[in-house]
């Protein structure tokens, strides 16, 4: 069974919804810091967030107060220079490389790898010399995997997203064949695993029950979402329960 990183973005949405111009005043709330720690409190393993390119949620000062007080940390984002300087600097525990567009609501489809694995591999070679694991988010697709064995990354993260938005079971098995395929060659190429994107409450024990060799389910919106329910931690625990079997 996986454990689980809590994707903490759509805090600092919720955030940036009413205190853009001042994230941090005194009076800006809720604070994605103390999202990533009650999430540790509960039982989560990672902590991810994605500062992207135009700091719609996530902000600079946001990532560098997390890094300084979690165990271990996650860093989203694109495949810039400025980016892969940032990251050296702040030495995350992991790196997980994502396609960016302004125009998305949230990251839709995997890094695009193959027939461009020289122009990913110096910054992927740059990122591991500073001694972070660097994961590359991908679609469930064998000569994606790899290019990113080919690219020179530790691990690779499959885009769940095929999978969570299948509306039929004969595509959700489909799907699902699709990321036990992934997984089984990223794992032969000895390549960790990783997954994420639109995985549920509803939908995340049947995947990790049936896809091999995943070690972190990366989960922010759903988590979110049923918090407002039930509250922070115990919406972690239940997902927790969920990726671990427990």
């Amino acid at each position: 069974m996986a454990s689980l990183g809590v994707n903490i973005d759509h805090v600092a949405t919720l955030r940036q919804a009413r205190y853009r111009a001042n994230p941090f005043s005194p009076f800006a709330e809720p604070d994605p810091l103390e999202a990533a720690r009650l999430s540790e409190d509960a039982g989560a393993s990672l902590i991810t967030a994605h500062l992207r390119e135009d700091k719609r949620h996530i902000q600079p000062e946001d990532i560098h107060r997390i890094r300084s007080v979690v165990r271990r940390f996650n860093l989203e984002m694109a495949v810039l220079p400025e980016m892969i300087a940032f990251a050296c600097e702040l030495h995350p525990d992991e790196v997980c490389l994502v396609p960016e567009r302004r125009e998305e609501v949230t990251t839709e489809g995997g890094l695009n790898l193959l027939g461009h694995e020289e122009r990913f591999s110096q910054g992927i070679a740059q990122l591991r010399s500073s001694g972070i694991l660097v994961t590359a988010f991908i679609d469930p697709d064998e000569s994606q995997v790899r290019a990113a064995r080919t690219a020179g990354v530790d691990c690779i993260e499959l885009h769940t997203g095929g999978y969570a938005n299948a509306t039929r079971p004969e595509a959700e098995e489909v799907e699902l064949a699709k990321q036990a395929a992934a997984a089984e060659l990223a794992h032969s190429l000895g390549l960790e695993v990783h997954a994420g994107h639109g995985l549920t409450y509803r939908n995340v024990r049947r995947y990790v029950a049936r896809i091999p060799h995943v070690r972190t389910l990366n989960i922010g919106h759903s988590i979110v979402c049923r918090a407002l329910w039930v509250g922070w931690e115990k919406a972690v625990r239940e997902m927790v329960s969920l990726a671990t079997g427990e």
